[in-house]
Formats: structure tokens, C-alpha cells, sequence
């Protein structure tokens, strides 16, 4: 699994939409094209000259993330929402390590994909009054597990409905029956 750290990766993923959400974070992903992450041996001879001014007026997400192929992971926790650093960091492993435990279901369910786990409130400094005590991580542990979770859950269920959609045999639509005229 890869990790995101370019802020242009990070608003590309963002921008890809919400597909799972819990009380404290909220998932984001965008699904790459697979062909536009090959590398060309050879480039063709029609290509533009390097150099400034010369990007295409349109760079689509996929340039970003065509390094290398896969599942792609990067964490958001705002200061807003975690004050102390102690803080940020130990939700940020917690992200990390459980997003690499479903990082196989990650990828069957869009092998090419870049996701963002977002921090969106505060956990309660009155509750948890260490930055870094068992229950904030168990806290932490336990939303993030239900976030991929639903998430790899809602997107497998919708695979499985369009795969039995597209298999299943169509039957006419029973029609009305209309009286005759007299």
C-alpha cells in the first residue's frame, strides 16, 4: 500500500467523493484508470517539447498517482480536531495500520485507488484526558474498523447487485390490459 503526500494527491482523492462515513472520520476515494498508470517504454514521436508552459491545459488526476499501481492510504487529522501533535500522530498510525489490514479488500473492490481517511470532529478531551491512553486508541480503533468496513462492505454489495443485474435474464414488463373500445 502505497501513502499519499503530495497535497495535489491529497485534494484529488478527496475530490473523488465520500463513500463511507462514522462519527469522527469519513472516507474518501477515487478510482484511477488502470491505463493511464502503464509507463511507455517508448514515447511517441508526436510528443509535445518539455519544458515551462508546455503541461497540457488538462492533467487529469491519474498523473499524480503514476508512479506506481495499487491502493493508495493518506491520512487527514486536522489540528482543529486534535490539538496536541501526540495526538494527531497516534490516530494516524491507528488509520495506517488498520487501512493496511484491509488493504486486500481495498483492492478487490477498486484495484486502482487512491483513498483519504479524514478526521471530522474532536474525540471528547474529557473522555479521553491522555493524548495518548488505551481507550482513545481502542475509540479510534473501533470507528476506523466499521469505516473501511462499511466501506468495503456497501462497495461489494453494489458490485454483487450489478454483476446479478447484468446476469440475470431479462422478462417483459407486464402491461395493463386495456379495455375494448365498444
Amino acid at each position: 500500500m502505497q501513502r499519499l503526500k503530495t497535497r495535489p494527491q491529497f485534494q484529488a482523492a478527496m475530490a473523488g467523493g465520500t463513500i463511507s462515513r462514522t462519527a469522527h472520520f469519513v472516507l474518501h476515494r477515487l478510482v484511477l484508470d488502470a491505463e493511464s498508470n502503464v509507463a511507455t517504454a517508448d514515447p511517441p514521436a508526436s510528443v509535445a517539447p518539455t519544458g515551462p508552459g508546455s503541461l497540457p491545459p488538462v492533467q487529469g488526476p491519474q498523473a499524480l498517482f503514476a508512479v506506481q499501481s495499487g491502493v493508495w492510504l493518506g491520512a487527514m487529522v486536522p489540528k482543529r480536531w486534535a490539538r496536541r501533535a501526540v495526538t494527531r500522530n497516534t490516530i494516524k498510525r491507528q488509520i495506517y495500520t488498520v487501512g493496511s489490514t484491509f488493504e486486500a479488500r481495498l483492492e478487490q473492490v477498486a484495484p486502482q485507488s487512491a483513498h483519504v481517511v479524514r478526521l471530522r470532529s474532536a474525540f471528547d478531551r474529557k473522555q479521553f484526558v491522555s493524548a495518548t491512553s488505551d481507550q482513545l486508541k481502542q475509540a479510534v480503533r473501533t470507528e476506523l474498523l466499521q469505516l473501511f468496513g462499511h466501506a468495503t462492505r456497501r462497495a461489494g454489495a453494489a458490485a454483487a447487485t450489478s454483476a446479478a443485474a447484468s446476469t440475470a435474464p431479462l422478462s417483459p414488463t407486464p402491461q395493463a390490459k386495456v379495455p375494448a373500445p365498444c
